[in-house]
């Protein structure tokens, strides 16, 4: 709706003087002041003079001549912009604030000629007409000459409208005057085929060889494909959807939904192989838990029944009962408790088989010979298996040496833990296996296998350390013997100056293992481009009552080693 003005004639002064009527010559003269104007400005001083010496006497005027005022002043509009014919603005009437049954009728006559107007014509190019084309009928008792100043007025400041937002319509911003910049184009046409005229190149038809007629065409060509292509997908979409819900009700969830249609073919082929290689992790998963679920899950082992923790090899008849059955003398596995009971009554073994070379008290440690006792070491390395992890060598046991310790009683050995060592080590590894069975772990046994295996280092003359990677407990069990090797070293040590090499000759520990087993306790620094090793008393009086709570039972004892390196292979 458009915005009225406001009429500088239409003050609380002018309204209580004017009655809206006005001479029939004051009439006349308008419209002679109307054809001059373009030439003459009045101000609205010498308006107001004029205004005062103009006849006072009061004038009835009838609609039919305001409405014929109003539609010269349109006809006066247009010939000054000589413009297209527009059909004029229409504008709301404001009410007028004078009473009476004249008033009130001429009011009416005017809403009906102002009802007839239509929007005020605009040029060509879609410039909007000056202000002197804005037919504004405001109060009717307001003065037609204060009117006409403050059209003047507005003509001559245009900033007054500078503040209201201009409203733009298409033919605002369609310029009419544009052609096209290709050479020879007459702006006829455009590339869509949808407009009847083009000013840019990007949409013209000469331009990208063709005619106004071929656009046309191949836009009425596009439609259809749009429409066609639009049905089928409709109906493509009806069926699948009709496809889906026959499936769902015959299989329900008892199958996969059908995946056809509902994304591009490329997708669903990345679908299908991720499907099966999932399918395939998902057998490899299962055939070992199926392996996992055949494996022995305890074993009876003399008067203990154990858990096992890993799986071992065993043959597969024995490992698919869940329970198996051993001798604790000869590691002889079997499948029943009767079958054990009929075996323990003829067995005759009652410890490890080979040399005995090493006894204190009821502890006894037996050096038996993988080529000599094959079937024994086989034995034992499947009785490891079940209890250690990173464990490999099951049946290859020629090359090796194993060192079975063993508890007496008036039974006879009972298998405590061993460890194992190559006969001819090039990287002089004095362990390569070592277990302590669960029953005995937590006891001190542990410790005990790993001194044994450092006595035999120093028996040989040797630097020895264990073979890696080291399972999780026995990476714990070295540490703390390693930490207690060097706490009872430098408790006896009396100089000022140590060296690692020669607590490495002492002890036979390895000096990577003592730098590694320094740096943990935090008695390795570096000062003053030296490397110092510190004695921390507190940790040593730690040590100390550790050992005295402990007693001296589970220790070893070098005079109790009656052995000699063996020679070659």
């Amino acid at each position: 709706m458009p915005r009225r003005k406001r009429n500088a004639g239409s003050s609380s002064e002018g309204t209580e003087d004017s009655d809206f009527s006005a001479d029939h010559e004051h009439t006349d003269r308008i419209e002679t002041y109307g054809r001059t104007r373009r030439n003459t400005r009045l101000t609205r001083a010498s308006l107001r003079l004029s205004q005062s010496s103009q006849d006072s006497s009061p004038v009835q005027i009838s609609p039919a001549e305001v409405v014929t005022f109003s539609a010269r002043r349109v006809t006066r509009s247009r010939s000054l912009q000589q413009g297209p014919p527009v059909t004029p603005k229409k504008y709301p009437l404001r009410q007028s604030r004078s009473s009476g049954s004249d008033t009130e009728q001429h009011v009416e006559d005017l809403k009906r000629a102002a009802d007839q107007d239509e929007s005020p014509p605009r040029t060509p190019t879609g410039n909007a007409l000056s202000s002197e084309s804005d037919i504004d009928v405001s109060s009717p008792n307001a003065s037609h000459d204060e009117s006409l100043a403050k059209e003047l007025s507005l003509k001559d400041s245009g900033s007054d409208l500078s503040h209201r937002p201009k409203r733009r319509r298409f033919h605002e911003s369609y310029n009419f005057n544009m052609k096209c910049p290709t050479p020879g184009c007459n702006s006829l046409g455009h590339l869509t085929g949808k407009h009847e005229r083009h000013f840019s190149i990007s949409g013209c038809p000469l331009f990208h060889n063709l005619s106004v007629d071929e656009c046309k065409t191949r836009a009425s060509s596009r439609d259809k494909q749009v429409e066609e292509r639009t049905l089928s997908h409709r109906q493509d979409e009806n069926r699948h959807a009709t496809r889906h819900q026959d499936h769902r009700q015959s299989h329900g969830n008892n199958r996969e939904p059908l995946l056809e249609n509902i994304t591009s073919d490329y997708d669903l082929e990345l679908f299908r192989k991720a499907q099966a290689r999932a399918s395939e992790d998902l057998e490899k998963l299962q055939g070992q838990v199926a392996e996992g679920s055949n494996m022995i899950k305890t074993i009876v082992f003399g008067r203990y029944e154990l858990d096992t923790w890993y799986h071992s090899p065993y043959p597969e008849e024995y490992a698919r009962l869940g329970r198996l059955y051993m001798c604790e003398f000869c590691l002889k596995y079997m499948k029943s408790l009767t079958i054990l009971r009929r075996h323990m009554a003829k067995c005759v073994w009652k410890h490890p088989p080979g040399d005995e070379i090493y006894r204190k008290g009821n502890i006894s440690v037996f050096e038996v010979d993988g080529k000599k006792n094959k079937i024994y070491c086989q034995n034992l390395c499947l009785l490891a298996k079940l209890f250690l992890d990173h464990k490999t060598l099951y049946y290859d046991v020629e090359p090796f040496l194993f060192y079975v310790m063993t508890e007496a009683d008036n039974t006879g050995c009972h298998l405590v833990g061993y460890f194992s060592k190559e006969k001819n080590s090039f990287l002089n590894y004095n362990v390569s296996c070592i277990l302590t069975m669960p029953q005995y772990m937590r006891q001190g046994y542990g410790k005990m296998l790993i001194d044994f295996s450092y006595l035999l280092s120093k028996v040989e003359e040797k630097v020895g350390s264990p073979e890696r990677p080291l399972s999780d407990l026995g990476l714990i069990s070295y540490r703390s013997y390693w930490k207690e090797v060097l706490l009872r070293y430098l408790n006896q040590f009396q100089g000022k100056e140590i060296s690692i090499k020669e607590i490495s000759q002492e002890t036979a520990v390895n000096p990577v293992d003592i730098v590694s087993t320094l740096q943990s306790l935090q008695m390795l620094k570096y000062w003053k481009g030296k490397h110092l090793v510190l004695k921390r008393q507190d940790l040593i009086d730690d040590w100390k009552a550790k050992e005295t709570k402990r007693g001296s039972s589970k220790t070893i004892e070098p005079t109790a080693l009656k052995w000699t390196p063996p020679k070659g292979t």
